[in-house]
């Protein structure tokens, strides 16, 4: 067992891009506000740079809607980093009318340390925290939304939050592993179990793939929404691919149907904590990093 395992690790591996498509710098000669290149000011995005618990600084932008209802924390997908986000996040804050908290993972564009599974945890919960104290967002006004790699810290919080309003699974993962083989059961030193987690999320779910997704096949996403507790009308994208969903029209219109139906959604549950407990991660030396395709 432990040479499969250590096959199977070797296999896997983070993609930020190299060199990070931003910089993070201050204004008026680095006593002004945080700010990132490419962005300009007028845009109304604010930029921190949060701690974790793992003791990185992850770099974190808030575009903020003046009219939102809620806010997307968005989790993005592996060979990105906000630099290449821009536009789509002008995109979906003008047409959803929704706030945006999006966040690069520890390693990737300015945010310091090493990608790794738990350090994606680590990054999510600490850019949630950021959300509740800076901008005082309630839980039963967040939406968490994960592409591809980012469905792992999203289905982590999720699971640890009661009360959401509601997540999106955009060309989700089941699990490291079965990106690679089509396994039937759920091994020790996998990563990113969100085949697991996703029984546990008390929230309605969308789940968007493509039926073409050469990376991430589509049954992923199937079987995703098919274990979900509370089941949104998904979108199968015709044709679409793992990188290109965004280019359809149905990709907006279902986006914007959904966060209008939860906008209509009574919210009846209470919140089961305020903050995510740090007794809820137990870091293994055998959980690897995560890579689409073999090498």
């Amino acid at each position: 067992m432990g040479n499969v395992t250590s096959s199977v690790a070797a296999r896997f591996a983070f993609f930020p891009p190299e060199p990070a498509t931003y910089e993070v710098f201050r204004e008026r000669g680095g006593e002004g506000r945080l700010c990132l290149s490419g962005l300009p000011p007028e845009n109304n995005v604010e930029v921190h740079l949060v701690e974790t618990r793992a003791g990185n600084r992850v770099v974190a932008t808030f575009w903020r809607h003046p009219n939102a209802r809620f806010t997307l924390l968005y989790s993005h997908g592996n060979a990105a980093d906000l630099g290449q986000m821009f536009d789509l996040f002008l995109r979906l804050r003008a047409h959803l009318r929704v706030n945006i908290m999006s966040y690069d993972y520890s390693g990737y564009g300015g945010s310091t340390g090493k990608p790794s599974e738990f350090n994606t945890y680590y990054d999510i919960e600490a850019v949630h925290d950021c959300l509740k104290k800076e901008y005082g967002i309630r839980q039963e006004d967040l939406i968490l939304y994960g592409q591809s790699v980012g469905s792992g810290p999203t289905l982590h919080l999720a699971t640890q939050l009661q009360g959401l309003r509601g997540v999106v699974l955009h060309g989700a993962i089941l699990s490291g592993i079965r990106v690679l083989y089509p396994v039937k059961v759920t091994f020790w030193f996998d990563i990113f179990k969100n085949i697991n987690k996703i029984q546990q999320v008390d929230c309605p779910v969308l789940v968007i793939h493509g039926t073409a997704d050469g990376i991430v096949e589509w049954t992923h996403g199937k079987r995703l929404w098919e274990l979900s507790k509370e089941k949104y009308d998904p979108l199968w994208i015709k044709g679409g691919g793992h990188c290109n969903l965004e280019a359809y029209p149905e990709y907006i219109r279902h986006l914007r149907k959904f966060i209008s139906a939860m906008e209509k959604l009574p919210l009846v549950r209470q919140e089961k904590q305020s903050s995510v407990p740090t007794s809820t991660i137990t870091e293994s030396k055998h959980n690897k990093c995560l890579r689409f395709g073999k090498r």
